[in-house]
């Protein structure tokens, strides 16, 4: 079973069609409304990867670090329609992956997705469970 990819979005409309587009690619995903209990999914799925919406979703720059610290093999996303966001310039320039624009584009969200497959059959790491 391939581990689970984390959609965090408040949109649950939005959540579900990037769920269902990554379902689409082969890729499994699962929806999450908020930060509420998120460390325990992360747990709980055996979670690849984050895309967190950061316009619905508000992050900080602690919250982020202090959760790439203690999964470091989860692969962090942003997602904003907004090209700029000085209040996390420390975690975009430490500990997010790859920010992400929306509208998605599927070809760049499957290049994203492919790359941490490679990244973790590159370093030895398992890609199932």
């Amino acid at each position: 079973m391939k581990k689970s990819i984390l959609v965090l979005d408040a949109n649950k409309n939005q959540c579900r069609d990037l769920c269902e587009l990554m379902e689409k690619g082969q890729f499994t995903a699962t929806p999450l409304f908020s930060t509420h209990n998120l460390e325990k999914t992360i747990e709980d799925n055996g979670c690849q990867a984050i895309f967190w919406d950061i316009d619905t979703v508000t992050a900080d720059n602690r919250t982020v670090r202090d959760l790439t610290l203690k999964f470091p093999g989860v692969y962090f996303f942003c997602l904003s329609k907004h090209p700029f966001h000085p209040e996390l310039k420390d975690a975009i320039c430490y500990h997010i992956y790859a920010c992400i624009n929306r509208p998605i584009d599927p070809d760049e969200l499957f290049y994203w997705l492919r790359s941490i497959e490679e990244n973790q059959a590159n370093s030895g790491k398992p890609i199932t469970n």
